[in-house]
């Protein structure tokens, strides 16, 4: 094969195998008499593992560093990998599908939540949490209005595997929604040292789970979760997570 056939059967640019052929990635082929290349089968095994790689958000450096490690194995284990990694990739595009016309079919029929898209888990914590604008629900708390936020954000960062615990811990804690929301927006005025901030984190370090029992450092993290917080709401939050603390040691 020339080079535009090998790109195109990979499905990269020939500029872009000129390329890791320059950054050692490709080794160059033998060339013909006329000093063409002639790339083999080998070599658009070798490239479209490189593409693979690049693909899952691998530098050039560090492909470079897992094809050093391939070195010596049979050339069916190195299709076999690319196999694998071509069914990995299918099998989450089934489920992205799979979410997707969920989302289409309640958006059709104007039951897409004003959050979404969110997962599913999300989904089922926010109806326990209630609708907003539904008379007596604790969702139209200012402070359940800021939890819906940050709950949606930690919904896309929250790794896959952890997001369904995550959701049902929290899920623990919504039936004393009402009550919490109320301790807390009751501070929104309050200084820090006020009485009823310690009464607010025994309430919420009560239903918090053992993994809520952290210190967040100022600066980051910190910013984000207790920036638009009133100065007492942050102090009886930053208590109840260290009162969470002190129970699980």
């Amino acid at each position: 094969m020339r080079i535009g056939e090998i790109a195109a059967l990979v499905g990269v640019t020939p500029r872009a195998v000129r390329h890791y052929h320059r950054m050692g990635l490709l080794p160059e082929p033998a060339r013909r008499a006329n000093g063409y290349r002639e790339y083999g089968i080998r070599d658009a095994v070798l490239l479209a593992r490189i593409r693979r790689l690049a693909e899952l958000g691998l530098g050039l450096d560090e492909v470079g560093d897992v094809i050093a490690d391939d070195e010596g194995r049979e050339l069916v284990e190195v299709l076999e990998e690319l196999d694998a990694d071509l069914e990995r990739q299918e099998q989450v595009i089934r489920e992205r599908r799979t979410r997707l016309a969920e989302l289409l079919a309640e958006a059709r029929e104007g039951r897409l939540a004003a959050d979404g898209p969110v997962s599913p888990e999300l989904a089922a914590l926010l109806a326990d949490l209630g609708e907003p604008g539904t008379p007596g629900s604790p969702a139209d708390s200012p402070m359940a209005a800021r939890d819906r936020e940050i709950l949606t954000l930690l919904d896309t960062v929250v790794p896959e595997e952890d997001r369904a615990r995550f959701m049902e811990m929290m899920r623990d804690a919504a039936g004393h929604a009402p009550a919490l929301y109320a301790r807390l927006d009751a501070l929104a005025d309050a200084a820090p040292d006020d009485p009823r901030v310690a009464e607010a984190a025994a309430a919420l370090a009560a239903v918090l789970p053992d993994e809520a029992g952290v210190e967040v450092p100022d600066g980051g993290l910190a910013d984000m979760f207790f920036g638009d917080l009133a100065p007492a709401q942050a102090a009886a939050v930053r208590l109840a997570m260290r009162l969470v603390a002190e129970r699980a040691r």
